[in-house]
């Protein structure tokens, strides 16, 4: 009979065996998975940069944005190589690298929901309460907000995983695997903080950024000539614009991120796990693309980063907007 393929073949007791698959479909998976990596990658590279080096962007909503490309472009660059690694069936970095790219895995979709809140009540304000968002939603408190919020991802993910930092391989069968779990306290926790309880929150809020939207639209058609300046109206229709922009992003997050959630509670096998936690990956990837179609800022930058204007002096104070 033919001996199954090791991982290690010199430890043949301890060893994992290597997952059977067609040579070709092996192939086509890892080529179409890379591909998406590298997209990924490069799209949110692209957001970081034009961001960071246009100060015309430099609001808060954008501040945000640049958030959230910088944990997709971690997902893009890091998790999602790793991730095929993992699928390719044999894991050769050892025991802690393996929790330690948990730990950023974790950390990055800590990230996600914590920026999509923040998103979430940076529209509310601007829509609900107008008259105090230049005051209440600074750069200053945006910064503070995101730099809170990368703190408690960090803290957070730390202790969900604190018990395989002091036993790397306690989850692991063979030599070979690369296996992280989370008690059963732990799922709960991590289900109600990072999916069910943010979840609840951005549904309410968007719901009532909506609503109050849906009002003023009604209120600028019929009262715009006679009781509201043009500078007031442009300004509101800037913002109705821009919940509608973000509430995609939000939209997509929650399709992307429901199915692993959802899952994880339900319990699955193993091709299962790994279609879930790909359509989350696919989450980073949809963003940046997202912004290519709905905001004119990126698709300008993009162009002036990719015929090297952006290396021209005074490049960074380029009108964006």
């Amino acid at each position: 009979m033919e001996e199954p393929e090791l991982c290690f073949p010199q430890l043949f007791n301890i060893s994992c065996r290597r997952p059977k698959r067609l040579f070709s479909e092996a192939v086509l998976v890892d080529i179409m998975l890379y591909a998406i990596s590298l997209l990924t990658a490069a799209l949110n590279l692209l957001v970081i940069i034009a961001i960071s080096h246009y100060r015309q962007l430099h609001t808060p909503t954008n501040l945000l944005l640049l958030s959230l490309a910088v944990s997709d472009f971690i997902v893009g660059i890091q998790q999602m190589p790793v991730g095929i690694v993992i699928w390719q069936g044999c894991w050769f970095l050892g025991d802690f690298v393996c929790i330690l790219n948990s730990l950023l895995g974790f950390i990055t979709n800590s990230v996600s929901v914590g920026n999509m809140v923040l998103i979430s009540v940076d529209r509310y304000v601007a829509i609900c309460e107008p008259m105090y968002y230049h005051t209440k939603v600074t750069v200053t408190t945006v910064n503070l907000s995101v730099c809170l919020c990368w703190m408690f991802s960090v803290f957070y993910s730390s202790w969900i995983l604190r018990d395989l930092f002091k036993k790397p391989d306690r989850y692991v069968s063979c030599y070979g695997e690369c296996a992280v779990a989370i008690s059963y306290v732990e799922g709960t926790v991590d289900f109600v903080l990072t999916f069910a309880g943010p979840i609840i929150v951005i549904v309410v809020l968007y719901m009532r950024v909506f609503v109050v939207a849906a009002s003023q639209a009604r209120a600028m058609r019929s009262h715009v000539a006679a009781f509201q300046s043009s500078v007031t109206i442009t300004a509101k229709k800037y913002e109705l614009k821009a919940a509608r922009n973000l509430g995609v992003v939000v939209v997509v997050f929650l399709l992307c991120f429901s199915p692993y959630y959802f899952f994880s509670v339900a319990g699955g096998n193993s091709l299962d796990t790994f279609f879930e936690i790909w359509v989350l990956y696919l989450n980073s990837c949809l963003n940046p693309v997202i912004y290519a179609l709905f905001y004119p800022w990126f698709r300008k930058a993009v162009k002036h980063i990719v015929t090297l204007q952006i290396l021209q002096p005074g490049s960074c104070e380029t009108k964006m907007l």
